[in-house]
């Protein structure tokens, strides 16, 4: 190491090279905040199989591309 070096954390990154992580699943309450969708009506997608969901122990998650395909269903009227 010369002199005025540091050592960085092996975690540490430059600002300009951090990534930000998209999650792969939400939780419902964030999925009606992602969408706009009221809660009983994700519930109605849920139930008749327009939305999927994972259920991990007592969580249920949402897959977030699940929440982008229900999206395009929308925009093309296949909803």
């Amino acid at each position: 190491m010369r002199d005025g070096e540091q050592l960085a954390l092996p975690f540490t990154q430059p600002a300009a090279m951090a990534t930000t992580l998209e999650p792969i699943s939400v939780r419902i309450a964030d999925a009606i905040r992602l969408t706009g969708i009221r809660r009983s009506k994700l519930y109605e997608l849920i139930a008749s199989g327009d939305l999927e969901t994972v259920k991990i122990g007592r969580c249920t998650l949402v897959p977030v591309a699940s929440l982008h395909a229900l999206i395009e269903r929308a925009r093309q009227g296949r909803l």
